[in-house]
């Protein structure tokens, strides 16, 4: 990560703006706040991708950052248009000053976030093909990559983690979402912490796909083994697959939409 900053602070000169890619459903959990001080005065166009797995939630969220921000779904490709929108916003003083002055240029953005957030989808939808490696597990983008595109350049870099994990709670939410490579992560932990937070929030949903209604985490649990049928010979509760069904569930939207950041995530970040 260290090595990833380094090259983006010596690429930063290069660029005209930065496109910070987050999470929707944990917009402050995956906002990095020195790869906006890394920026400087560019203007920065923050993209909350994967909208269509957040709810309402996000986009109160959004408005509290005080800074140009899209909500998109970068599966779809009818956010092309909203992103290339957004992009052409950020730069239209820029470039009428130029037409001014006789001449136009192409614009650079540098395409930034945290593993996992989607920054290749998005350098893919609006290139109209697959340009750039993507993948559903953090960690995929390993090098710097300028794509061109109709009217300005893209250049995809790695993800990128915060530099420390002072608030645990904002840490748990990146590895819910598969932010954190799960290889080094301990499935018990974050499966009984996911329901936890599932239970405190969206309690319904709990109820309606595994029947849980209360009780401890590790009950909690049970009642997914219960339902799903997750039993190992001699009757015994199959727990690791239970575990993985939950957090497969929460991130594929199996459990519907859901925002895990509230409001008092966002206080103290700086857009």
């Amino acid at each position: 990560m260290t090595k990833a900053m380094r090259m983006m602070q010596q690429l930063v000169p290069l660029a005209d703006g930065i496109i910070y890619v987050l999470d929707a459903r944990c917009p402050a959990a995956s906002f990095n706040q020195k790869l906006v001080e890394m920026a400087g005065a560019k203007p920065v166009l923050y993209i909350l991708n994967k909208g269509d797995l957040a709810d309402e939630r996000a986009d109160n969220l959004m408005k509290l950052m005080d800074a140009s921000a899209i909500k998109i779904n970068a599966a779809n490709a009818n956010s092309k248009r909203d992103i290339t929108a957004a992009i052409n916003r950020l730069v239209a003083e820029k470039r009428e000053k130029n037409l001014a002055k006789g001449y136009s240029k192409i614009f650079r953005f540098m395409v930034v976030g945290v593993p996992n957030t989607g920054k290749s989808t998005v350098i893919n939808l609006l290139a109209g093909s697959k340009r750039t490696v993507t993948g559903d597990k953090a960690g995929v983008t390993r090098g710097k990559q300028w794509i061109r595109l109709d009217g300005f350049e893209l250049l995809d870099t790695p993800g990128t983690m915060p530099p420390a994990f002072d608030n645990q709670s904002l840490a748990l939410h990146l590895a819910f979402v598969g932010s954190i490579n799960d290889d080094i992560l301990d499935l018990d932990d974050i499966a009984l912490e996911l329901l936890g937070e599932l239970y405190e929030k969206y309690p319904k949903r709990l109820e309606e796909r595994y029947g849980v209604t209360g009780g401890s985490k590790l009950e909690m649990l049970d009642c997914v083994c219960a339902r799903r049928g997750f039993v190992l010979k001699g009757g015994e509760y199959d727990y690791e697959r239970a575990e993985r069904a939950v957090i497969d569930d929460f991130r594929k939207g199996r459990l519907g939409r859901i925002t895990l950041d509230c409001p008092a995530d966002m206080s103290g970040l700086k857009f």
